[in-house]
């Protein structure tokens, strides 16, 4: 008995790795910023590896990052707004589906990275610092 219970949670967790890596269709209604959107379907949708600056004033640590931030979100919808992409979830925060990107294959973060408009930002590492730190 113990074996069949083995087994069915060994293949329990096998069924939810392959769903986890399983890549979805989705199109991007609206992008909220430059690392955050939402697809027709309504699901929030934040961009898994990467940060860009921010928009809003509360949530930016200078008036340099609210300008990247406005130049990012342009960017970003002019790069994904209306667009098929695939995603691929890797989990949640703050009510968003994290997800890794794709848009006709490449990969969206290193897309934003390679523009200049997001940084890396692995998990479990500080965010990425925005400010230019002279300036302050």
């Amino acid at each position: 008995m113990r074996r069949i219970g083995a087994r069915a949670a060994a293949l329990g967790a096998a069924l939810l790795l392959g769903a986890a890596a399983h890549a979805e269709p989705g199109r991007v209604a609206y992008v909220i910023d430059g690392d955050t959107f939402r697809l027709v379907s309504g699901e929030r949708i934040r961009i898994a590896g990467i940060d860009a600056p921010e928009t809003q004033p509360r949530q930016a640590k200078c008036m340099q990052e609210l300008a990247a931030g406005r130049v990012a979100t342009a960017r970003a919808r002019a790069l994904l707004a209306g667009r098929a992409v695939r995603i691929e979830r890797v989990g949640r925060s703050y009510n968003r589906t994290v997800p890794r990107v794709t848009l006709e294959g490449r990969d969206v973060a290193a897309t934003l990275v390679e523009a200049g408009i997001a940084q890396w930002w692995p998990r479990g590492r500080p965010r990425p610092v925005w400010c230019d730190r002279r300036r302050r």
